[in-house]
C-alpha cells in the first residue's frame, strides 16, 4: 500500500473556510504519506482530473462534478464516484475524510488502510439550519450514516471542544477524539485598498443565517448617527444569501454609500481589507449549528492574527479562542443593541481597541499558528498508523 486519500464533499478551490482548511490539512497528509489522491467536488471552472506537484506534492486531484442537481442528489453521486475510485485504487495507507458522504464508501468495504474522520460539521444538524424544510426522516438517515462513520473510523479529529463533547454524547469514547484547533498565520499587512473608506468595520466569511450577519446589519443600522463609519462585507460569492442580505439592508434603511460588498477576494486582497479595519465582527447566532454541533471560525483566528480588534458573540466555541476583554469583546448573540454598544465603545476608546488587537496576535503566536495545528495532525497520523486494527471493517447495513 502507498499514499493516502483525502476526501471532502466541498468544492476546491474556493474562497470558503472549508477550502482554506483543505489547503492546509491535505498537503500535510500527502507529505506525511508520500502523495496520494485528493477527492473533492468540482465545477465547470476546474478540471475533473489534475496532477498537482507544486502545492501538494505528488498528488492527483479528482473532482466530482454533477451540475443542476439538488444537495442530496449531489451527495449520493459524490459517494458513488468515491466508491468507484476505491474499487480502482483502494490500496491507500490512510484515508482522511471530512463528511459521511465520503466516509460511508471508505468504511463500508473490507480494507487495510487506516481511517481518520475530520469532523468540522454534522450534516444532521447543519442541514436542518440550512434547509428548514428538509424532512426529519431524511435527517435521521443522515444521522445513521454519521454514527456509522464515527464508530467505524480509527480516529476522529475536530477543531472544537464543543464538537468533541457533542460526539461524546453520541457514544464516542473521548480517547478516540483528538481536538486539533484551526490556525492562522501572522503576516505583514498589505497596503490599504484604494477604494477603502477612511473608517470601517469588517465582516468576512460565509453568509448563511447561522453566521449572524442579520444581527450585524441591525446593529449597523443603529449607528446611523456615525455617518463617517462604513461597513465592509467580504464574502466568497454573490449568491442567494448575499442577495437576501442586500435586500435586508435596504429594508433597514442603511445608506448604500456606507455599505460595501466585496466577493471572492484573493488572500492578499482580504488581508488588505482586514488589516486596515477599525474592528472585525464575528456575530455568530446562538443556534444548534453553533452551540450543539460546534464550530471553529477561521474569521476569528484570522482577525486575531491580523492584530485587529475583535467583537464576537459570547458562545462556548468563541470562548475557546477568545477571553472577553483580553483578545476581544464578547457580546450576547443575536442582540443588535448590545453589538452596537460594543462597537461604539471600541470606537470611542482606540487605546483599548489597540490592546485587544495586540493581545489577539499574541494569542495566535502562543499556539494557534497553522504550524501548531499541522504538528498535532501529524501526531494523530503517527498514532493511528501505530495502533490501527488489522481486521477488515464490517459493511454498513
Amino acid at each position: 500500500m502507498s499514499g493516502a486519500l483525502y476526501a471532502s464533499f466541498d468544492r476546491f478551490p474556493t474562497r470558503k473556510g472549508a477550502a482554506t482548511h483543505i489547503a492546509r490539512f491535505a498537503p500535510a497528509l500527502f507529505e506525511h504519506f508520500g502523495g496520494g489522491v485528493l477527492y473533492v467536488l468540482g465545477d465547470v471552472e476546474s478540471p475533473l482530473h489534475q496532477f498537482e506537484r507544486e502545492s501538494f506534492g505528488d498528488v492527483e486531484i479528482v473532482r466530482h462534478a454533477q451540475p443542476d442537481v439538488n444537495f442530496l442528489e449531489r451527495a449520493i453521486g459524490f459517494s458513488r464516484g468515491l466508491a468507484e475510485l476505491l474499487d480502482e485504487r483502494g490500496d491507500f495507507r490512510l484515508c482522511h475524510f471530512r463528511d459521511p458522504w465520503s466516509g460511508v464508501p471508505i468504511l463500508s468495504r473490507p480494507h487495510g488502510y487506516a481511517t481518520v474522520f475530520e469532523v468540522n460539521a454534522l450534516p444532521s444538524i447543519e442541514l436542518g439550519s440550512r434547509y428548514p424544510s428538509i424532512l426529519s426522516r431524511t435527517l435521521e438517515k443522515i444521522r445513521a450514516r454519521e454514527l456509522f462513520c464515527l464508530h467505524e473510523c480509527d480516529r476522529i479529529v475536530t477543531p472544537s471542544q464543543v464538537t468533541a463533547k457533542r460526539l461524546e454524547t453520541l457514544g464516542i469514547a473521548s480517547g478516540k477524539i483528538a481536538v486539533v484547533p484551526n490556525g492562522a498565520d501572522v503576516r505583514a499587512t498589505p497596503a490599504k485598498p484604494d477604494d477603502a473608506p477612511e473608517t470601517y468595520l469588517i465582516y468576512f466569511g460565509a453568509l448563511q443565517r447561522w453566521q449572524g450577519v442579520e444581527t450585524l446589519l441591525r446593529a449597523f443600522a443603529r449607528l446611523a448617527d456615525l455617518p463617517e463609519l462604513h461597513l465592509v462585507i467580504c464574502a466568497s460569492a454573490e449568491n442567494r444569501d448575499a442577495r437576501r442580505l442586500q435586500s435586508f439592508a435596504q429594508r433597514l434603511g442603511i445608506d448604500e454609500a456606507r455599505l460595501h460588498w466585496r466577493y471572492a477576494l484573493e488572500t492578499d486582497g482580504l488581508d488588505a481589507w482586514l488589516g486596515h479595519a477599525r474592528i472585525s465582527i464575528a456575530p455568530l447566532s446562538a443556534c444548534a449549528r453553533n452551540t450543539v454541533q460546534g464550530c471553529a471560525p477561521l474569521k476569528i483566528l484570522e482577525t486575531l492574527a491580523a492584530g485587529i480588534p475583535l467583537i464576537a458573540s459570547d458562545l462556548p466555541v468563541v470562548r475557546e479562542l477568545v477571553s472577553d476583554g483580553v483578545e476581544g469583546r464578547l457580546v450576547p448573540p443575536d442582540r443588535p443593541a448590545e453589538l452596537a454598544r460594543a462597537i461604539r465603545i471600541l470606537l470611542a476608546y482606540p487605546e483599548l481597541a489597540q490592546n485587544l488587537g495586540r493581545n489577539g496576535r499574541a494569542r495566535i503566536e502562543r499556539g494557534l499558528c497553522w504550524s501548531d495545528s499541522l504538528a498535532a495532525l501529524r501526531s494523530v497520523y503517527d498514532e493511528v498508523m501505530a495502533t490501527r486494527k488489522q481486521a477488515p471493517r464490517a459493511a454498513m447495513a
